[in-house]
């Protein structure tokens, strides 16, 4: 089956309309994840992004030193002034900075059940730099995850998520992770594999019944800022032209692995994906890497 990129197919890009994909989420002056990466992801896939800002974040290529919450009246009115301008055909939501933020978003997305909703529960930063507590934590459990479409947690923010904190000894599988996930309310989660300790990158995408795919990348050498920002938003790009749930895991993955793979490194931190890496040469299908289908 042709793979239907929207970068592959630059002409399709200058259409007379686009759809539309609101994202939630902090700035990062690095442009390598948070408000930044959304923008240009949505964009190269296709889609034309907006943006409501939730947070100011001081950080460079290495890691966040600080961020700073937007108040929340400002959160919900940047969009819901959108919101009452344009049609928007699917929501991605990023870093939240704060639990009246999250309370803020989630009374907004409430009015909207019928368009699709990423989630990626951004709790910290590459380095470790925490980005959300356990009040936050709650809170996005409670009013963010039955509303999400698809959440987007790698192991270790599954984990998390997914943790017992009554119980000292649990320690649950990522697919025991993804079923208590799932009970929180959402329709898929997508559990990625860049932080395990495997030769390769698996990624898994779960619903109610079980393993729905799981697909095996090439491990990159390098370590790199903005990938699960870069995944989320190709996502929620890709369900904003119609495109179904699984199949867009496997295209925004395919996208997300090709930016990866074009990566830089402009100051002294981390890699940051390209993600107008088709905008740079010609691309040679024949050579262009394919996932490794495990079901």
């Amino acid at each position: 089956m042709p793979i239907r990129r929207a970068y592959q197919h630059l002409p399709n890009i200058m259409s007379e309309t686009f759809p539309l994909v609101m994202s939630f989420a902090a700035t990062d002056p690095s442009g390598g994840a948070g408000l930044q990466a959304d923008l240009l992801t949505i964009s190269s896939m296709g889609c034309h992004p907006l943006s409501v800002v939730t947070a100011i974040t001081v950080q460079d290529t290495s890691g966040v030193d600080d961020v700073l919450p937007i108040d929340p009246e400002w959160v919900e009115d940047q969009a819901r002034a959108m919101l009452e301008d344009v049609p928007v055909a699917a929501f991605k939501i990023g870093l939240l900075g704060s639990v009246e933020n999250i309370a803020a978003i989630a009374e907004v997305l409430s009015d909207y059940p019928d368009i699709p909703l990423v989630l990626d529960p951004v709790l910290a930063s590459g380095r470790g730099d925490e980005l959300a507590n356990d009040d936050m934590l709650d809170a996005m459990r409670e009013l963010l995850i039955p509303q999400a479409t698809i959440l987007t947690p790698n192991s270790m923010e599954a984990r998390r998520l997914a943790l017992d904190e009554d119980n000292e000894e649990d320690d649950p599988s990522l697919e025991e992770c993804a079923k208590r996930i799932l009970r929180m309310g959402c329709e898929y989660v997508l559990i990625t594999g860049t932080h395990e300790q495997t030769p390769k990158v698996i990624n898994t995408l779960y619903n109610e019944h079980g393993v729905v795919s799981s697909d095996s990348w090439a491990r990159l050498p390098g370590i790199y800022h903005g990938s699960g920002c870069t995944l989320s938003a190709a996502i929620a790009a890709l369900l904003a032209q119609g495109v179904d749930v699984p199949e867009a895991v496997k295209e925004a993955q395919e996208y997300t692995w090709q930016t990866l793979n074009a990566g830089f490194r402009p100051g002294m931190g981390q890699h940051i994906p390209d993600r107008l890496f088709w905008a740079r040469g010609e691309e040679d299908d024949e050579d262009e890497p394919q996932p490794e289908r495990l079901n």
